[in-house]
Parts: structure tokens; C-alpha cells; sequence
């Protein structure tokens, strides 16, 4: 029981990454009806970013951010106006594809910057374990599952108490209807842009320090997509939820089936939502017309 509960623990730590990466795809999907394909990438560069930050300015965990988000929001709103803001108009396919080429760039010019090799990444946090019940975690780890309960409660409060919130929903029920009833629609998709990469830089931030930074962490991306789907695309919340999910599954099926399932496991999960619910478990059943 005590390594079940060792394998549920680190896998909902995991998972938190999972869903914070998650729920910014399901904002770009949300508001733009495209999988941005660079979200790794944008977790990635927004990390490089904070660490040299770290470097520079010897920043602490809340302080850097402070400054590392908004960065990270300008960055995001910079890539939408460049690359995403011309293909307006655009079939939805065309504009996947220019994210895909989107993440090939941010992974060149990140290696480029700083360089193949990993990097420790201290942010000044206590490396004290913390036991709860017979689960130990470090303080960075239960910032993690901190972070991915503020980020869904935020998002939930934003969706559905603010006016640019309701706007968003707007946009994602029906473009063309929120565009006669005069809601910008070009603003709507820079700001979706502009928190999808606030939340990759905290997720990126948090991985980092748990692990390593290093110029593979953009995979995590990739690993993240399963959560998307069994939450749902267009599901904020059912994104984090199955993140949750995703990285429970992932260390259970390594700790008890094997070592090298972990990374299969989350893609056999794909496979199975998608031939019994499309649309994810939270997503709107429109996707399944899709």
C-alpha cells in the first residue's frame, strides 16, 4: 500500500506539469479552434528565459514569477501577431501547420542561445522533505500541485464571472456570431496566445526545478498532449483534470508493468478516449463532427 501510495504521489506531481501544459492548449484551442503544436516549445524558451533571469538577477521563486510571466505573456502576444494574426481567415489545417513550423524555430533558436546541455535550475527553494502521510514530497513539488490548483481556479473564475472570459466562450461557441455582435475576435485570439504562454513559462519554471533544464524539456509538451484529450480540447479544466489522470497512469503503469511503459502509456490513453469519446471526457460533442 505505502508504494502505491508512492506511485500515486509523484504521479500527481508529474501530472500537475501535465495539466498546466494541457491547459494551455486547451486556451489556444478554446479561442482559435487550433492545436498550437509549439506550446513545448513555449515552455521551453519561456524556461531558458527564467533561468537566465535566475542567472542575472539571483531572482527567488516568487519573484522570478513576477517577472518571468508577464515576459512570458509579451512573448506569447509577439508570436500571435507575427505568425498567427496574418493567417486569420486561413483554414484551420494551414495554421496548424504553422505552429508546427513555430516549434521547429523556438527549438533552433533556444539551442542556439543557450546551448545543448542542461542546466541545474536553483530557485532557492527548501529541499526539506515534506512528508504527508507516508508520501514524501520537496516544497517544489507541492508548488507544482499548488500552482495547477490557483491556475484552475482562476481559469474557471475567469470563464465565467469576466466579461473578457465570456467573450472567449463566445468566440469558441460561435465566430461569426461574437464577430456581429462586436467582439474582436483578433484581440480575443492574442490574449488566448498570451496566457497559453504565461502558463507554459510557470509550468516550464516548475519542471525545471524538479528536474533539470535542458533543451529535450520541450517533449514534455508532446507527453502533455494525452491530458488534452482525455480532458477534452476545447476543456480548460478538463485539461488539468487529466493531466491528473495522465500522470497517475503513466507511473503506475511503469511501477507496476515496467519501466519502459511510462511513455507509451499516456498515448495508449489517447487511442482509447478517442475510439469511445472524441470529443474527451469534458469536451464539447461538436468536436466529434470536427
Amino acid at each position: 500500500m505505502e508504494y502505491f501510495a508512492l506511485l500515486l504521489g509523484s504521479g500527481l506531481v508529474i501530472g500537475a506539469t501535465y495539466g498546466l501544459v494541457g491547459m494551455g492548449f486547451a486556451i489556444i484551442y478554446k479561442a482559435t479552434g487550433v492545436v498550437n503544436f509549439a506550446q513545448g516549445e513555449l515552455l521551453m524558451l519561456t524556461a531558458y528565459i527564467a533561468f537566465s533571469l535566475t542567472q542575472g538577477l539571483a531572482l527567488s521563486f516568487f519573484p522570478l514569477l513576477l517577472v518571468t510571466l508577464p515576459i512570458a505573456m509579451a512573448l506569447g502576444v509577439l508570436l500571435e501577431r507575427i505568425f498567427i494574426r496574418p493567417m486569420l481567415g486561413e483554414p484551420a489545417f494551414s495554421i496548424v501547420m504553422v505552429t508546427v513550423g513555430l516549434s521547429v524555430i523556438l527549438r533552433g533558436l533556444t539551442i542556439m542561445i543557450w546551448g545543448p546541455d542542461p542546466h541545474e535550475f536553483p530557485i532557492g527553494l527548501s529541499t526539506t522533505v515534506v512528508h504527508l502521510g507516508p508520501v514524501p514530497f520537496y516544497p517544489v513539488q507541492l508548488y507544482a500541485l499548488g500552482s495547477l490548483a490557483i491556475a484552475t481556479g482562476g481559469a474557471w473564475a475567469f470563464f465565467r464571472f469576466t466579461r473578457l472570459g465570456i467573450a472567449m466562450r463566445a468566440v469558441a461557441s460561435n465566430e461569426a456570431a461574437a464577430l456581429l455582435m462586436g467582439i474582436r475576435v483578433d484581440r480575443i485570439h492574442m490574449l488566448a496566445w498570451s496566457f497559453s504562454a504565461a502558463i507554459a513559462a510557470l509550468a516550464g519554471v516548475l519542471f525545471a526545478a524538479m528536474f533539470k533544464l535542458g533543451p529535450t524539456i520541450w517533449f514534455e509538451g508532446l507527453r502533455s498532449f494525452p491530458a488534452v484529450i482525455l480532458g477534452g480540447l476545447d476543456s480548460v479544466l478538463g485539461a488539468a483534470l487529466g493531466g491528473l489522470v495522465v500522470g497517475v497512469i503513466e507511473n503506475m503503469a511503469q511501477g507496476y508493468l515496467g519501466q519502459g511503459l511510462r511513455e507509451i502509456a499516456g498515448f495508449v490513453v489517447i487511442v482509447l478516449i478517442l475510439m469511445v469519446r472524441p470529443y474527451g471526457l469534458f469536451g464539447d460533442r461538436q468536436i466529434e463532427r470536427v
